[in-house]
């Protein structure tokens, strides 16, 4: 039996409009780069021939993983939180599944230990999270989930 992903509503439509993107425009536009190459002549030597190959194996790569991934989601609630730091920093994250996570962006996976103590957490809380790095304090100011 294959693991779910775990994915909110709006990471799942992220991920169909772009699988459609790949299966409907870039399928097609790799297939005239393809065809444009190989009318060049001699494929042997031909470098934009094999740029357009990668780049199709690279797609179809995608595509599979993309399928693979819907295939098997599990929709869960998204949750936004804003909460105070122990220096008084107020910041905003988005927990969700972790196909999504993207720490760099705030979005945090609902697995990790800072995404599962906030999507828990109500409005006025303050969380302590035990994490590699030490203990970690939020204070929640506004909670919202889908």
């Amino acid at each position: 039996m294959e693991d779910t992903n775990k994915i909110t509503k709006e990471g799942l439509i992220q991920y169909e409009n772009e699988l459609h993107e790949l299966k409907v425009n870039r399928r097609q536009e790799i297939a005239q780069k393809i065809k444009e190459a190989r009318e060049q002549g001699d494929l042997s030597e031909n470098a934009e021939y094999d740029a357009a190959k990668d780049e199709q194996g690279k797609i179809e790569d995608r595509i599979a993983e993309l399928e693979e991934l819907l295939q098997n989601a599990e929709i869960i609630p998204g949750v936004l939180v804003k909460v105070k730091n122990d220096q008084g920093k107020v910041v905003e994250y988005k927990i969700v599944g972790s196909s999504q996570a993207d720490s760099l962006n705030n979005m945090l996976s609902d697995e990790s230990p800072v995404g599962r103590a906030l999507k828990d957490g109500t409005k006025g809380e303050t969380v302590k999270i035990e994490t590699p790095a030490g203990v970690l304090k939020y204070k929640i100011l506004e909670i919202w989930k889908d």
